[in-house]
């Protein structure tokens, strides 16, 4: 499984075709006790740059954005049951959805662990 990250702050796990994407460990610190979670519909299709779902901290709001072109085919119930997983395990058991892609040519656009670290410095 091949790790990437996008400059809003997702981390992309690729598998084939398919990406299972949440918010990055970064992105929760900055947001703080999350404690709503809204999730698009399995089935949704997607472009990348479009905001598909929402995270809520006591702090702020902040879009998730699709990092890439696709169907929505597997949402995590659990981020909306318990939000604070987001918090507590978000490269783990606080995914937010997966995609199905259609446009490989896509993940050029991602950036490495390292670029990422670069650029959230």
């Amino acid at each position: 499984m091949d790790i990437r990250f996008s400059a809003d702050h997702e981390w992309i796990a690729i598998d084939g075709d398919t990406a299972r994407v949440g918010i990055t460990d970064h992105a929760q610190s900055l947001l703080g006790d999350i404690v709503f979670v809204e999730l698009p519909s399995v089935g949704r299709e997607v472009a990348r740059g479009v905001a598909v779902s929402t995270v809520e901290s006591v702090k702020a709001a902040s879009d998730v954005y699709a990092p890439l072109t696709g169907t929505i085919i597997e949402v995590n119930s659990l981020a909306v049951e318990d939000p604070s997983v987001v918090n507590s395990d978000p490269m783990g058991a606080g995914w937010l959805f997966s995609i199905r892609f259609r446009e490989p040519s896509e993940l050029i656009n991602l950036l490495s662990e390292v670029d990422y670290q670069r650029l959230s410095k």
